[in-house]
């Protein structure tokens, strides 16, 4: 069933709302992915404070037209059916967990990125979803600064323990 005039105005207004608040999208094809497997990608996003939205191409590009004219005309020349990820707290979440859900749907496939004003190719998309992500880093980090001081206390057992093993025969 087409559309009206006002849906169609709702819509639009809707990506335009989402475009503005959003840190970093992620272009994606989902053609032939089942409405489950879709469900279950809007729940992951939703944890980690994304969404994931599906419109026609046409709508996108209007709606990209007034702030990222330039990100508007690239969209335009992608293929398949566009759904976009949008990123409204960490940058590289989206790219993450689409890039994630598309290792195990074959049906669903990164084309391009957005992150601030940069427009990233499917090479670059791909390469940011393969990035660690923020809590990986930092675990990494804290495991880093932790790691001397570990061996530290693990050296000083050891001697102790030989210590008390000796004084123990000396005893006997």
């Amino acid at each position: 069933m087409a559309k009206t005039k006002e849906q169609k105005q709702k819509i639009l207004e809707e990506l335009k709302e989402k475009i503005e608040k959003q840190k970093s999208m992620v272009f994606v094809d989902f053609s032939g992915l089942e409405v489950k497997a879709i469900t279950e990608l809007r729940k992951k996003m939703r944890e980690k404070n994304c969404e994931f939205k599906v419109a026609k191409k046409t709508f996108i590009e209007i709606a990209l037209k007034d702030s990222k004219e330039d990100t508007a005309k690239k969209v335009r020349e992608l293929q398949g059916e566009i759904a976009i990820g949008f990123g409204y707290q960490d940058e590289i979440m989206p790219f993450k967990i689409l890039g994630d859900f598309s290792k195990k749907q074959e049906n669903l496939k990164l084309l391009a990125g957005l992150i601030g004003d940069e427009f990233l190719e499917k090479d670059k998309a791909i390469t940011v979803s393969e990035l660690p992500t923020r809590e990986e880093i930092l675990s990494r980090i804290v495991g880093s600064i932790k790691a001397p001081i570990s061996n530290l206390v693990y050296a000083l057992q050891g001697n102790i323990k030989g210590l008390i093993c000796v004084l123990a025969k000396a005893k006997t």
